[in-house]
């Protein structure tokens, strides 16, 4: 059999290429005659430049920038040929505070809008920002700020608390500085800016806003996105990294799934062909997972193929029914099967067990 191997990062224990190292070492005890091929993947998130790296080497330009709270941080932009790619994580990641000392409305996204610059800086003429993992929910006010924007009645450095009391923004200085430059908002999410799917609602008690703060949050991004274009605001991918993806917007970047550009950049499709069976997997598959995530996105593309997708996860969330909805025939689970305190504890070695006691049902 021709084998496939093409997850995502399984969140707070395994980067992706561990993770296709795992389930590849695993599957081979029980399927040692299996072709095996290791495509690690993302979506935009954690991960995407490591992903894109791999498969395209180019050069990382390494910089420095704050993270949500202005702590200084690393960060790389990669850079193949005039196309530089930036990685939000990186900058303005969730996994870059601890949980108690988080404040989502302070958080501010400056550090992104410097990465973009660096990436200008270093001879880009064309960007593809990878949205995911935010621990901001500002709009991308902090971005636009980090590129020369101003606003009256308010401040866009200081998180969404900042913009209460927007008037106006002067977005030109902005718009000056990525003149001629094609950018690209690659994202996991489509979700818009303002409302019941809108970045704080959906996402903003995972990055610390109590119940009493999301109608408050929201309200100081609708009065954002009057002062600068409320259409602008229901376009696809506004709400992703917290509305970073709005400012991305404002400046003319057109949205594509970040699952889609990785997979054209590893060449997902081509490693499909002939294959038999695709295995991705992320940390938590769930009802999330269905659009825009990697397990989906693997899916479509092994279904072109012909090839059969199965799913290696930490957990499962969702049913069958709904997994084989998205074109993936079963789903397992570290923790169902070898319990949640191996699988934190050693998920590489419990992740390539999982493998390997699948690979009995799966391999010819």
């Amino acid at each position: 059999m021709r084998v496939v191997v093409a997850p995502d990062k399984f969140a707070g224990t395994l980067t992706a290429g561990e993770a296709a190292d795992a389930i590849a070492s695993g599957w081979a005890r029980h399927a040692s005659a299996d072709e095996l091929v290791r495509v690690p993947m993302s979506d935009g998130g954690p991960g995407f430049i490591d992903a894109l790296h791999a498969a395209l080497g180019g050069a990382l330009v390494a910089v420095t920038v704050p993270d949500p709270y202005a702590a200084a941080t690393p960060a790389a932009v990669l850079l193949v040929g005039r196309t530089g790619y930036v990685e939000s994580a990186q900058a303005i990641g969730l996994h870059l505070t601890p949980p108690n000392d988080r404040d989502a409305t302070r958080a501010s996204t400056v550090g992104l809008g410097e990465l973009l610059r660096a990436a200008v800086d270093a001879g880009a003429a064309r960007v593809v920002v990878g949205l995911g993992g935010s621990g901001t929910n500002d709009g991308g006010a902090g971005l636009l700020a980090a590129l020369g924007a101003t606003a009256e009645g308010g401040t866009l450095d200081g998180g969404p608390a900042g913009l209460a009391g927007v008037r106006s923004v002067d977005l030109e200085p902005a718009r000056r500085l990525l003149g001629g430059v094609e950018l690209v908002l690659a994202s996991d999410v489509d979700n818009e800016l303002l409302g019941i799917v809108g970045a704080t609602k959906t996402f903003g008690p995972q990055k610390g806003l109590s119940e009493e703060q999301l109608l408050t949050v929201d309200g100081w991004l609708q009065g954002f996105a009057e002062a600068t274009d409320r259409k602008a605001a229901s376009q696809k991918g506004a709400g992703a990294a917290g509305g970073a993806g709005f400012a991305l917007r404002l400046l003319g970047a057109i949205h594509r799934p970040g699952v889609e550009v990785v997979a054209e950049a590893v060449g997902l499709a081509e490693h499909l062909r002939g294959a038999d069976l695709a295995i991705t997997g992320e940390g938590s598959f769930d009802f999330s997972s269905r659009a825009g995530k990697v397990p989906y996105g693997v899916a479509q593309a092994a279904a072109e193929r012909l090839a059969a997708c199965i799913v290696l996860a930490g957990r499962v969330g969702i049913g069958a029914r709904e997994t084989r909805a998205i074109g993936i025939e079963s789903a397992y689970s570290m923790v169902e099967l070898f319990g949640e305190e191996r699988a934190l504890g050693a998920p590489a070695a419990t992740l390539a067990d999982l493998a390997a006691r699948v690979a009995r049902t799966w391999s010819r």
